[in-house]
């Protein structure tokens, strides 16, 4: 494994494709590796307040998702795309054995990732991100809709979170607003000003269709889970409004052994409990 200083870079690999991936690597090669996948619509910018201190126990990696933060979309985008690029970047740094971060759309590229090389996984660390049927939330009503028949119509309700306001409800829908106090800043306005750059918005409604190609997914989802049983930490956000806290449940029973905490915040669990959830992960990593 190649080596990496201690402290925080931002560096960028072109893939094989032409297109350019930025990521941030922390940490001694000699740690094992903690890849940190992040969900809609942010960019490895989530991770800012745990890496530094992550990076004491774990040779991390935190890519900002192709079409996501300083990444460039890629030709054809869907979930199995997206892992192809990160497995490209794994290799690259000559990433073996690993624990993998699974964060909303993180979830369908880690799994992917963990499934093709169920050998090189450590464990996984699994914070508000689905692999039931049971995580989704009624708002997922409109893109079943769009799954079972993709008009143009249907197309339009199920994307209409592709907005300002949509993009801040990410972080705050449904979140007591004590909690949603919290959040630094307004992360929410980066989020939406790089899903206006080109390619970004239809990136969104291509990745929203494949996304029922992972829901069909589940079953093997759940074979790979209850047959190598992978040490597990859960930190869940329980004001999720995308992801029903009945998810949890789905999770433990395929992971019995898995280690479960259940916090007071929301979807982007990290803007408001980065401290607690760092120290839950920080105890599991450093058991391996």
């Amino acid at each position: 494994m190649q080596t990496h200083h201690d402290k925080t870079a931002r560096r960028r690999l072109r893939l094989y494709g032409g297109t350019e991936l930025a990521y941030v690597t922390a940490g001694d090669a000699s740690n094992p590796g903690l890849l940190l996948l992040h969900g809609y619509a942010s960019s490895s910018r989530t991770f800012r307040d745990v890496i530094p201190a992550l990076s004491r126990v774990a040779c991390v990696v935190a890519p900002d998702l192709p079409g996501y933060g300083e990444s460039d979309p890629l030709p054809e985008p869907s979930f199995a795309a997206l892992s192809d690029a990160i497995t490209e970047l794994l290799r690259h740094l000559d990433i073996g054995q690993r624990f993998i971060y699974l964060h909303d759309w993180g979830a369908p590229v880690g799994l992917r990732i963990a499934m093709q090389s169920p050998e090189l996984v450590s464990g996984l660390i699994i914070q508000n991100a689905n692999a039931h049927r049971t995580g989704f939330a009624p708002q997922w009503e409109a893109t079943f809709a769009y799954w079972s028949d993709p008009t143009q119509e249907n197309k339009a309700k199920a994307t209409t979170f592709l907005t300002f306001e949509g993009t801040r409800d990410q972080y705050t829908r449904d979140v007591p607003e004590e909690v949603v106090s919290k959040i630094k800043g307004e992360p929410w306005v980066e989020d939406w000003r790089v899903l206006n750059l080109p390619g970004r918005m239809e990136m969104q409604r291509t990745l929203l269709a494949d996304y029922g190609n992972y829901v069909a997914n589940f079953d093997a989802i759940g074979a790979y889970l209850k047959q190598r049983q992978p040490p597990a930490l859960m930190v869940w956000g329980r004001h999720d409004a995308f992801f029903d806290i009945a998810e949890t449940l789905s999770w433990m029973q395929d992971l019995p052994r898995m280690e479960a905490h259940i916090l007071d915040g929301g979807h982007f669990l990290l803007e408001t409990h980065a401290e607690p959830a760092l120290t839950f992960m920080m105890d599991f990593i450093k058991q391996f």
